[in-house]
């Protein structure tokens, strides 16, 4: 009773916070990216958490079901943080992002990595699929936590965009949060209460598109049953930055590889 309670008293801040965030999806995330100021472990971006455990969770997959030969795409990608990872599994790594100041961030913090590249692409408009393709030839691709924010049409946009891209040797290898309850109850998670909202959860909450959830019934809509064969899929636990006192933050999460028929 007492948490529901809490949440009650936290709807006028989170209100406040989420009606400044731009309608549009990618005015949002160019505002969201351009006013960053500092990423990382102690930084502002709620998901750039440093890369252990959670990569530790993807590696078999990566070995077991893609080609290591094929370059690989990293749908979303932010300031680039597991886009360096990618490129020590593959022989080059490619970074896509709506915003150009994550784009611009990206390629600041990789000056010092040769085998990767970024660019701003919107990979839930029509065309840019096959587009990669043309450029790249079949490519795995990488997404994590980019589906559970975006509207079923613009998640049926990307996955056909990426049936384009993968052709018929690539793989998907997606994962996202997978927090099943509402989304007052998922910010308590990330140690939210009333008068007290982390600055890097405050900062997500009053710059970006709303969150839901991605788990196997909404993978199934985005990737159709007849399109896709899955080769994996499971429990994942998703990194974030510590917040509310903690150590570090984790939320439950989702993935799925995945491979074109």
């Amino acid at each position: 009773m007492l948490r529901i309670v809490d949440q009650l008293r936290m709807v006028p801040e989170v209100a406040r916070l989420a009606v400044r965030a731009p309608r549009d999806p990618a005015e949002a995330w160019e505002g969201y990216w351009s006013r960053v100021r500092t990423t990382g472990t102690r930084g502002e971006v709620l998901w750039d958490a440093d890369i252990g455990p959670e990569a530790e969770q993807y590696t078999h997959a990566i070995r077991s079901h893609m080609d290591g030969s094929l370059p690989v795409i990293d749908v979303g990608c932010g300031n680039g943080r597991w886009t360096r990872w990618l490129a020590g599994h593959f022989p080059s790594a490619l970074g896509v992002d709506v915003a150009d100041s994550a784009v611009e961030r990206a390629a600041h913090e990789s000056r010092d990595h040769s085998a990767v590249a970024f660019r701003v692409m919107d990979l839930t408009a029509p065309g840019t699929g096959r587009l990669l393709q043309e450029e790249h030839g079949d490519a795995n691709v990488f997404v994590r936590g980019v589906f559970h924010v975006l509207k079923p049409r613009q998640r049926e946009h990307l996955g056909e965009n990426l049936r384009h891209i993968v052709g018929s040797r690539g793989r998907v290898l997606l994962t996202e949060t997978n927090y099943r309850g509402n989304p007052l109850s998922y910010m308590q998670s990330l140690g939210a209460k009333p008068g007290s909202i982390p600055a890097p959860l405050r900062r997500a909450i009053g710059g970006i598109p709303v969150p839901g959830h991605f788990g196997s019934a909404e993978r199934r809509a985005a990737f159709p049953d007849g399109v896709w064969s899955v080769l994996a899929d499971g429990a994942v636990t998703i990194e974030a930055v510590p917040m509310g006192g903690r150590s570090s933050t984790r939320i439950p999460g989702y993935f799925a590889m995945m491979g074109a028929r």
